[in-house]
């Protein structure tokens, strides 16, 4: 009955947009190529032509990258009194032996970990340019650009758990380790203060580890107090104890992560999906549709309050926000009371009630997010391309973050 009635809802008809062609940068400098116009009039041969306009034709050109080798000349001068021998000082260079500038290394840099292009693809390329450059000797400039951007790396660190609220999250990545494909873990930490209208800049802090280790975390986090939104990792328990020292780190739930298993049994979507896989369809909930209701209720008003300074957030919270959880908590008791331990729709209920504080912390606190998806945003790139985890062999060699194996690209299964 639910998946019919459920069936039934209208679907608002959606109609596309007639595309309209965006003029091209007005930075771009312009080639104005002139086609000669006609001698003599296309009609009676007449000679008597006159300029009436014209019609401009635009078509985005690429000019391609083009390679110079600098010559820094440094001149040598004998002293015909003393014989000393004088020269100006060799010129500062990124990394040892200044193979090449900071250009380069650069566009090596943004194309290695902002579009995650391997290094091996790169000098690829750079053979089809004419220029030949060894994978080992790109990999070295790489690690001794990350050990001269190491102070950055800190002072990122710093700003970013200087915050009074910070969002982690964690994630896979593949490893080839003695022949064998292991997994290890990239850990996300991420201050963003302009969901209570902060003024600090937004920044992220990544680091990597072999296992996922509860260990992990409470070493990045062992100076940091204040507020962690994250998911309900186990690992993190030993970060909320009260009487840590050197203060306290209060837990703030992910209402995103609590909706998922009721969105799954609610979803309409995925069930056509499944049947399409072959898979049989999940029976659509009744309770699990009102669940995802009201918590979409909750994410309406944060809507409303986004940017908004903490006290004025806590205080339309107060007064939209808490009676809505207040019957939620109700109603999820009565409807937890009446199915059994193995439920799925138990299971997703104990989630929340065996939590129920860390949920409803943002009701007393505007600095907290309803969410978590700050962090899971900042772990998007990541899944763009296995070959990031297969290139940090060069970073953690020069990090001293030798982890007692060696790391090759992970194959990639078609």
């Amino acid at each position: 009955m639910a998946v019919a009635a459920a069936a039934a809802i209208a679907v608002t008809g959606f109609t596309r947009k007639r595309p309209v062609k965006k003029p091209f940068p007005e930075h771009l400098p312009r080639e104005r190529v002139v086609v000669p116009g006609p001698v003599a009039c296309i009609c009676c041969g007449g000679e008597r032509l006159r300029k009436l306009g014209e019609d401009i034709t635009e078509t985005m050109e690429s000019v391609p990258r083009s390679w110079k080798v600098i010559q820094t000349v440094r001149e040598k001068f004998t002293c015909r009194d003393c014989e000393k021998i004088s020269q100006a000082p060799a010129p500062f260079h990124v990394i040892p032996r200044g193979w090449a500038g900071p250009s380069l290394l650069a566009m090596m840099l943004c194309d290695k970990f902002g579009q995650h292009i391997p290094l091996n693809r790169q000098v690829e390329r750079f053979a089809l340019e004419g220029v030949p450059i060894s994978l080992s000797t790109a990999a070295d400039a790489i690690g001794a650009c990350c050990q001269v951007l190491e102070p950055l790396v800190r002072r990122i660190e710093s700003h970013t758990f200087a915050s009074e609220r910070i969002h982690g999250d964690d994630t896979t990545v593949p490893v080839m380790a003695l022949g064998k494909t292991v997994t290890g873990r990239i850990w996300s930490y991420v201050k963003d203060d302009a969901p209570f209208g902060g003024a600090a800049p937004p920044s992220a802090m990544f680091y990597y580890s072999r296992d996922r280790a509860g260990e992990h975390p409470q070493a990045h986090l062992a100076n940091y107090t204040g507020i962690l939104q994250a998911d309900a990792y186990t690992g993190y328990g030993q970060l909320y104890i009260p009487d840590r020292s050197p203060g306290p780190i209060y837990e703030a739930g992910c209402w995103a992560h609590a909706r998922r298993p009721f969105f799954a049994q609610a979803d309409l979507e995925t069930n056509a999906r499944r049947k399409a896989q072959g898979k049989s369809a999940a029976v659509i909930s009744p309770a699990a549709l009102n669940m995802v209701q009201r918590i979409d209720a909750l994410f309406e008003i944060e809507r409303q309050i986004n940017g908004r300074t903490a006290d004025e957030r806590k205080a339309i919270r107060q007064q939209l926000s808490k009676p809505l959880i207040d019957d939620m908590e109700i109603w999820i008791r009565e409807q937890r009371a009446r199915l059994s331990r193995d439920n799925d729709l138990a299971k997703a209920f104990d989630y929340i009630l065996n939590r129920w504080e860390s949920f409803t912390r943002f009701l007393d606190d505007g600095r907290i997010c309803l969410s978590n998806n700050c962090a899971e945003r900042s772990l998007r790139g990541v899944a763009m391309s296995d070959s990031l985890y297969a290139s940090f062999s060069s970073v953690w060699k020069h990090w001293d973050l030798i982890l007692g194996f060696e790391v090759t690209r992970a194959p990639v299964t078609p």
